[in-house]
């Protein structure tokens, strides 16, 4: 018997019992549940259970917050219960069981982007790390930027950019590889697909504007432009869904013996035409729409009060998943403006979650259990992943997460106000000041202070004027 037994059991209990459980699996700090029948699970009786530290309902799934110690606690809750282990992507497919058609929707989208991030963290660091050395006139008396002195780090400069435009402009073959590797096409095919978006023969796709003739392919009868859609997101989006589409579809009706030739080309040669003469420029002008209205509304006289929204709805759309659909507007503003300014807000909404919860452990200082839960969630916050903080702290209380609602959206005034442009995306909480470009790192620190001291301040005057009675929460 470990400490891990009796939790695990009531756990089991409360859940519904095994007969409820069609899948389950685990994160780096919570289970995963998805559930046969979600209203025979009793969250009080859960959120009761010593270990457990919230619970919430997203992409289908019932997820209990257990902590570091949650792998441990998984083994001897499969053992107790008598289920087998379940990936991830089980536990996902499982749980479309429980979702609409708007939350699989957003469900793909989040499967899609999730594998590209660790790539868009680095590609923004080091856009970031260019943009300090070789555009921020730091050295001479403010005349000389670092590469115009140093050879060295002209070199650095120059080189970084490999990496840079590997991440950025090819974005599309990222795209169209993970969408193939999710539907179930061949992600060798998606690879290529993505490839022959942005191939070199290909006019650039940040030159076509200034291009005083476009070339073509001249078939006689129909004449294509030649147009790259290097770092384009809605195209790569199209094309790489026709692909897994077609694919997937000719293996059900073409006989095995010849499956392997016949498959690859009739999904991928029609895939590519079709990309270049109707998916691609309709992806491009919704795209370019997309982010012209997010941008103008921004960049307006009125963007104030598009902030505001943004700032104090954000934290709201991670308990829907609804988040998940900013990640491909935030790239198609990278594509056309050179950064975004969506993402500032959403490092500022993950400070801010966090600073709520630094106030609780202000307030409940004298209790050492809650401590137990709220430092770590408060560290998780500051470093982006602001579940911990929201589900076992904030929403837990109710006024907390009212208070960084009001502190996000106040920061997001300031940093849209101060026309504040991060890179990229990727980088949250307190590092996210390393993915804004240099000219706006100053403004950000300052937006990021008010992320930080408007919500502990108002969780404290909440806490003492009664607000402590308001809570998400049945």
């Amino acid at each position: 018997m470990t400490k891990f037994t009796e939790p695990a059991k009531e756990l089991v209990q409360h859940i519904g019992g095994k007969e409820n459980i069609a899948a389950v699996t685990h994160c780096a700090t919570r289970m995963r549940f998805v559930l046969n029948d979600p209203s025979k699970a009793d969250v009080k009786k859960i959120e009761s259970i010593k270990l457990v530290k919230g619970t919430f309902t997203q992409a289908g799934q019932f997820q209990v917050i257990i902590g570091n110690e949650v792998a441990s606690f998984y083994q001897e809750f499969i053992k107790i219960a008598g289920v087998s282990e379940t990936s991830k992507e089980e536990a996902k497919v499982a749980a479309k069981q429980n979702m609409n058609w708007l939350q699989r929707m957003i469900a793909h989208l989040a499967d899609i982007f999730t594998p590209l991030i660790p790539a868009l963290v680095v590609g923004g660091l080091i856009l970031g790390f260019r943009n300090v050395i070789g555009d921020i006139k730091l050295l001479e008396d403010g005349t000389k930027s670092i590469i115009e002195v140093s050879q060295f780090w002209a070199g650095v400069h120059s080189f970084l950019w490999l990496i840079g435009e590997a991440v950025f402009h090819f974005l599309p073959v990222g795209i169209t590889w993970s969408i193939a590797r999710k539907m179930g096409a061949s992600p060798i095919l998606g690879i290529v697909l993505g490839i022959t978006l942005v191939s070199p023969q290909l006019l650039n796709a940040y030159g076509v504007a200034g291009a005083e003739e476009i070339p073509v392919w001249d078939f006689g009868f129909a004449k294509v432009e030649m147009i790259g859609y290097q770092a384009q997101v809605i195209p790569a989006i199209l094309a790489g869904f026709l692909l897994a589409y077609l694919e997937t579809r000719l293996r059900k009706i073409v006989p095995n013996s010849i499956s392997m030739i016949v498959v690859p080309f009739f999904a991928l040669i029609p895939t590519v035409l079709i990309a270049h003469t109707v998916l691609g420029p309709i992806g491009w002008t919704v795209g370019s729409w997309i982010s012209d209205i997010v941008y103008s509304s921004l960049t307006s006289a009125f963007g104030w009060l598009f902030a505001a929204i943004f700032g104090f709805a954000y934290a709201p759309l991670v308990i829907t998943g609804l988040h998940h659909m900013t990640n491909a507007i935030d790239l198609q503003l990278m594509s056309e403006f050179g950064g975004t300014n969506l993402w500032p807000m959403i490092a500022l909404s993950n400070i801010a979650q966090g600073s709520a919860v630094v106030a609780m452990i202000y307030l409940n200082r004298k209790n050492e259990e809650e401590k137990q839960v709220s430092i770590p969630a408060a560290i998780s916050c500051y470093l982006g992943v602001t579940e911990p903080a929201m589900f076992g702290i904030n929403l837990k209380y109710g006024f907390p997460f009212l208070a960084a609602m009001i502190g996000s959206m106040t920061a997001a005034v300031v940093s849209v106000g101060s026309n504040v442009m991060a890179n990229s995306i990727g980088v949250g909480g307190l590092p996210g000041i390393l993915s804004i470009q240099a000219q706006h790192m100053i403004m950000f620190a300052v937006a990021m202070l008010v992320a930080i001291v408007v919500p502990f301040l108002l969780t404290i005057v909440f806490a003492k004027t009664g607000m402590n009675k308001f809570s998400f929460k049945k």
